[in-house]
């Protein structure tokens, strides 16, 4: 997911102390020596206190136990950098730790999801998990997930819980259930005659803003089709908007609230669709379509969760250099994405494994360096000159009550 923090986040930073399980009494009196009563994650640990933790009897435990096990690894296979960048991963792990890491491309993470749901906490086909929001909350909630990973993977101590706030998942607490990964802040890449002057000076925009730029070019705008998070998160960024960030939005959605908040965005849509592109009867079924209407041509606008990628589209040639970022004027939606494994997992040593491989500096360094850009999340790889003003993520039970209103709306 290293961003500017809005007036709605806080950067909550401590983990328990339960990664001191299991290590030696000296480790112990060393961190005392520091005076810290509570470990924190994401302070500018010596490279030797992770060392300790790597040479202990528990992670050398880890390592054998993983040695020759093969970690399917469930997550979303729609983009070709991240493809790219698990093959990389994938040799890497398996040349240092001899863990085979297989990549199981599914187009939504519910599909996991569903899997565990049927498997009911037995012997899982599913190891490790690219998740968060509404299906970390749901299985969390089952009881569905492995738990205390903080304190059995030793890079968990890079992670940059000072800066970053990487404590709750959509406004549900994260517990040790499930290890950040890497950041999102959503934001538009559109071509500069889209928009006014002042929005491009000043990088962001307003609904209206949108709506206007729609009257001038009618047909060039869209958004990828709910329930593709892309095209949620669009929905979610007009709300925070339109309702004027209120509190309501962050916590449980109850009927009273839906009622008194939702009806403003279905106003807003209203007047948006017969302006888009294919008058609002069709939409990008992914980013990635949208991006590649973009690039032809057919649309001004894309949405991206990654602030680096306009910069990655213009470095390869693939958009305009003239191609302008913008986002919301409350601020980016930022969260990061996770890796969680399940109770059921068959090769739970070989997932932690991978999870603290892909939290080192070499695979954190990699991931924003190469085609794919992710922002990184520990503390050495920090970079606030490269992200946006963050706005807070909505509380999770609303992600399901606008896919499904917008679906009843707009989807037949």
């Amino acid at each position: 997911m290293m961003w500017q923090t809005s007036k709605h986040m806080r950067t909550t930073s401590h983990f328990r102390s339960a990664v001191l399980a299991n290590v030696t009494l000296l480790f112990v009196v060393f961190l005392s020596a520091l005076s810290v009563s509570s470990v924190t994650f994401g302070k500018s640990m010596p490279k030797e206190t992770i060392h300790e933790l790597e040479a202990s009897q528990q992670w050398q435990q880890t390592l054998n136990d993983a040695r020759g096990q093969t970690v399917y690894f469930y997550a979303w296979g729609g983009s070709k950098p991240v493809n790219d960048y698990l093959r990389w991963a994938a040799r890497e792990i398996a040349s240092r730790y001899k863990v085979r890491l297989r990549h199981v491309k599914v187009a939504d993470i519910s599909e996991a999801v569903s899997r565990l749901k049927a498997e009911d906490g037995s012997k899982s086909a599913v190891d490790l998990l690219w998740i968060n929001g509404e299906n970390f909350s749901y299985l969390k909630e089952q009881k569905l997930l492995l738990g205390k990973l903080p304190s059995a993977i030793p890079n968990t101590l890079l992670l940059a819980t000072e800066q970053l706030s990487l404590d709750n998942d959509f406004g549900v607490p994260m517990d040790g259930y499930e290890i950040p990964w890497g950041v999102g802040q959503f934001n538009l890449i559109a071509n500069q005659s889209l928009f006014s002057a002042k929005n491009l000076e000043k990088s962001s925009i307003s609904p209206a803003d949108i709506l206007n730029a729609a009257k001038r070019k009618p047909g060039r705008i869209s958004y990828p089709r709910p329930p593709e998070f892309h095209g949620t998160t669009f929905l979610k960024q007009l709300l925070v908007a339109l309702t004027d960030n209120d509190p309501r939005l962050f916590s449980l959605a109850t009927p009273e609230a839906q009622q008194q908040l939702l009806p403003v965005l279905w106003d807003y849509l209203d007047k948006l669709h017969p302006l888009i592109w294919q008058n609002g009867s069709a939409f990008p079924s992914s980013n990635t379509e949208q991006l590649a209407l973009f690039s032809q041509q057919q649309l001004d606008l894309a949405v991206s969760f990654n602030p680096n990628q306009m910069a990655k589209e213009q470095s390869e040639k693939r958009i305009a250099s003239s191609t302008q970022r913008l986002f919301f004027n409350d601020g980016a939606i930022t969260n990061s994405h996770n890796l969680a494994i399940p109770k059921g997992a068959q090769s739970p040593a070989g997932a932690k494994v991978v999870i603290h491989f892909l939290l080192s500096e070499l695979a954190q360094k990699h991931k924003v360096d190469g085609s794919w850009g992710d922002p990184a999340v520990i503390t050495p790889l920090l970079d606030p000159a490269s992200t946006l003003p963050a706005q807070q993520e909505l509380h999770s039970s609303w992600q399901q009550v606008i896919e499904d209103t917008w679906q009843k709306k707009y989807g037949a």
